[in-house]
């Protein structure tokens, strides 16, 4: 019996240090990696690349417009998302659901995708504007070329999540205290500004920090919008940089990766400091807050909800649809011009666009089995084996995640650019580095459902089965990962959404050969072949809410929060 007893500890034993490895090599190593180029690049300690990246006035430049969308597109994002949040969670509006699943689309869109979708709905070759008469002439500036274009798109990209997260936090407001308020004589008005708002504080500065560091290390938006108008920021002057110098410019663009780390971290403790400043917990709990009645005004509240849909999805994925439809920049849309040609060559002509659609989907298909499989011990350890060390478990899985994605390509660029040590395995410039980096960064997608779920589940059944004599391994086989499958299924299904499009990483890893959906969409956009770019956009806005539709047909089975556009 003893000798089983061991056996079984030095299993479960192995599994929790496996685990914690895997954590460390797609976490702290790449960062740990970056720093020491930073303070020691070629093996000596220098500050040459510093003072190289520092002192250039495209630097100052560069993170003078990154602070300029990061503000501004964050201040919009919060006002267009809190706004919409309130209306939808403390009034009588109908067709909530509906109008949830919708509203949440963009988020999921890649934000290159969003950003041709609104360049093909305003330029001045937009099939859409020709058919309705309002065009402009050839050759005239796109008006989205420019800062408030940037931040425009941004505030539209992040809006959403903005939304979900202080209707997160309007989900737990206690009813007593709205119905004491107002049976004592407050209007609606001084009960959200006096009551609502102050506890929804906290819930709005996380979720400005969140939108702060999305916009901040956004590389999609300012790529399409910025680049041909001359406007760089960090992520695209980091691109350009690797772009004209290769590897010989890494220690250069490591230093400006962590300028971009530094700005986001400084978003966080912003809102850290923020938080603090005031207790905002709440005593007790209780059912939600009774929906206002807005009597009279609700047919004009919902006309201006579905009013904001047609703006933000609709018309932007239409002038996509339309631009894709035609045969070259510039011709109008008619019956006699209308061709499905951009397709078929994307489909079955292009070869980098055939192996863009097979990589994208094989890398964010492993990106998501392998999250699924991590995750379940990973939320395990977390969750319901607390010690002093699964917190700091916890922050290295989030890490690669919370920072701006141009940081970890950079890391990984660093860390694989010499052979691996021992087996001489070179990942370099091939398509596993971009693997590496999608399981780095998309592994708390998976994480968070998983915690979510097992903080709802029972652990008697596992607890029962540990006294019977069941090792770890097997608990996980039999209970744990059997009753937690369906949150982390459904964050596997998120990652595969926000993989299959991704272009932040991915534009500064690939190589001839490894291109992915994001990429080839830029690289024809950036060719002046806006239809074909359109056309594999609008594939992928199709992709996505498939998915989004399908999953939702398994709502019921989910724990509540898991799928972010479940009403």
């Amino acid at each position: 019996m003893t000798i089983f007893a061991e056996k079984r500890q030095g299993t479960d034993t192995a599994l929790i240090a496996g685990v914690a490895v895997i954590v460390a090599m797609l976490s702290i190593v790449p960062m740990l990696r970056l720093a020491f180029e930073i303070v020691m690049p070629q093996g000596s300690l220098s500050a040459a690349p510093l003072r190289t990246a520092l002192s250039g006035s495209a630097t100052w430049t560069a993170t003078w417009h990154s602070l300029q969308v990061g503000i501004g597109g964050t201040l919009l994002a919060v006002i267009l998302g809190t706004a919409v949040a309130l209306l939808v969670s403390l009034t009588n509006v109908r067709g909530r659901s509906t109008f949830v699943l919708l509203y949440v689309v963009p988020l999921l869109i890649a934000p290159q995708v969003t950003a041709l979708a609104w360049l093909q709905l305003f330029g001045p070759a937009s099939p859409f504007l020709k058919l309705i008469g309002m065009a402009p002439a050839l050759g005239s500036k796109n008006p989205l070329y420019s800062t408030t274009g940037i931040i425009a798109l941004l505030g539209v990209q992040y809006g959403p999540l903005v939304f979900l997260m202080v209707r997160a936090g309007l989900r737990k407001l206690p009813r007593e205290l709205v119905e004491a308020a107002l049976s004592s004589g407050a209007s609606r008005l001084t009960v959200l500004r006096t009551i609502i708002l102050p506890l929804m504080t906290p819930s709005i500065i996380g979720a400005t920090a969140l939108a702060f560091v999305s916009c901040v290390g956004n590389f999609g938006i300012p790529a399409f919008l910025g680049i041909p108008a001359g406007y760089l920021v960090l992520p695209t002057l980091i691109y350009q940089r690797l772009a004209g110098g290769g590897p010989a410019v890494l220690s250069e663009v490591a230093v400006l990766s962590m300028l971009i780390g530094l700005i986001a971290m400084a978003g966080i403790l912003a809102q850290d400091y923020a938080s603090r400043r005031r207790d905002y917990r709440i005593a007790s709990t209780s059912l939600p807050a009774a929906p206002f009645e807005l009597g009279r005004w609700r047919a004009l509240a919902e006309v201006a909800m579905w009013l904001l849909i047609v703006i933000v999805l609709v018309l932007p994925i239409v002038g996509l649809f339309l631009t894709s439809l035609v045969a070259a920049y510039g011709v109008p849309l008619s019956m006699k011009t209308v061709t499905l040609a951009n397709y078929a060559f994307v489909l079955f002509d292009h070869a980098a666009a055939k192996r863009a659609f097979f990589n994208s989907f094989g890398l964010s298909l492993a990106a998501a089995a392998f999250a699924v499989l991590v995750a379940v011990p990973l939320g395990y350890l977390i969750t319901w084996r607390k010690r002093w060390w699964t917190k700091f478990l916890n922050l290295s899985a989030e890490l690669p995640y919370a920072l701006p994605g141009v940081v970890l390509a950079i890391a990984s660029l660093l860390l694989f650019l010499k052979p691996l040590p021992i087996i001489g395995l070179q990942i370099y410039n091939t398509i596993w580095i971009i693997l590496y980096a999608y399981l780095a960064r998309f592994l708390v997608l998976a994480l968070r459902p998983t915690i979510s779920g097992l903080h709802q589940i029972d652990r008697s059944l596992e607890e029962a089965a540990q006294v019977a004599g069941a090792g770890l391994i097997r608990r996980m086989r039999t209970i744990v990962f059997p009753l937690v499958a369906p949150a982390t299924l459904a964050g596997g299904v998120l990652i595969f959404m926000t993989a299959f499009s991704e272009l932040t990483v991915s534009a500064l890893l690939w190589a001839s050969g490894s291109e992915t959906i994001g990429v080839v969409i830029f690289s024809f956009e950036q060719g002046g072949d806006s239809n074909y770019a359109a056309a594999i956009s609008t594939l992928t806005i199709v992709v996505i809410f498939a998915l989004m539709l399908l999953t939702n047909l398994f709502a019921r089975s989910l724990p509540n929060g898991v799928l972010p556009w479940r009403d």
